[in-house]
């Protein structure tokens, strides 16, 4: 097995235990996205169509929404247990961990800041210069696609397919699998997820603790005791 140097982490239902920062917003507009959120999933629209018609939703209901509106959406989501413990340990391992979420830019920032990871890519929207949302940017991480920000990673730091290790919690996670990679399904809470990382044939943590992850990163080994808390 080659030595780990790079982990890449998903943030929605991985590092913090909200589903979806995209559904935490329709959940405080009062608004719902199932039919088109099964048509992604199924490869019929693209990310762009995606969110600019979650948008459509929001502003049917508050015409004007700023960005502040988008940042109190997520009061009251925690970190998943052991996500601190965990990226601590890694670095002082020497291991580069980035998150590549397909999640909201606002949110997962606010997350990668928080645990001072060394790098981080998600998608949001365009603001003006007073903060008010225009529209959605354009996609940065395509969820059916992560591969893509995996294999820019490893160009860019030169590394072997083989010293990466990405972590996801749904079946789009698994487009992060890079041929040569690793990969762990964490704490997935959709059947959909489920059945697609047993039909990959990847580990599977079920627990929500991120310090789970370990054995299977470092092949067998218990996580080490940091004494860093929660």
């Amino acid at each position: 097995m080659s030595e780990v140097k790079a982990v890449i982490l998903d943030c929605d239902g991985v590092l913090t235990d909200n589903g979806s920062s995209w559904q935490n917003i329709h959940e405080h507009f009062g608004t719902e996205n199932l039919e088109t959120l099964e048509r992604f999933l199924n490869h019929e629209i693209s990310d762009d169509e995606f969110m600019a018609d979650d948008i459509r939703l929001w502003t049917e209901v508050q015409p004007k929404i700023h960005r502040n509106d988008i940042i109190r959406c997520y009061s009251g989501i925690t970190l998943m247990p052991g996500a601190r413990e965990l990226v601590h340990e890694l670095q002082s391992r020497g291991v580069f961990v980035t998150i590549v979420s397909a999640g909201v830019d606002v949110f997962v920032g606010a997350i990668a800041g928080m645990l001072k990871v060394d790098d981080w890519a998600a998608n949001g929207f365009d603001w003006d210069e007073e903060g008010w949302l225009r529209g959605p940017a354009p996609t940065r991480v395509n969820s059916h696609e992560k591969g893509l920000m995996v294999e820019k990673l490893a160009r860019i730091r030169k590394l072997d397919p083989e010293s990466i290790v990405s972590v996801g919690d749904s079946s789009t996670d698994l487009s992060m699998m890079i041929p040569g990679s690793a990969f762990i399904g964490f704490n997935p809470a959709r059947q959909r997820a489920v059945d697609a990382f047993e039909a990959a044939g990847v580990p599977i943590v079920r627990e929500g603790d991120l310090r789970a992850l370990w054995p299977h990163i470092f092949d067998g080994e218990q996580f080490p005791d940091s004494g860093e808390g929660d």
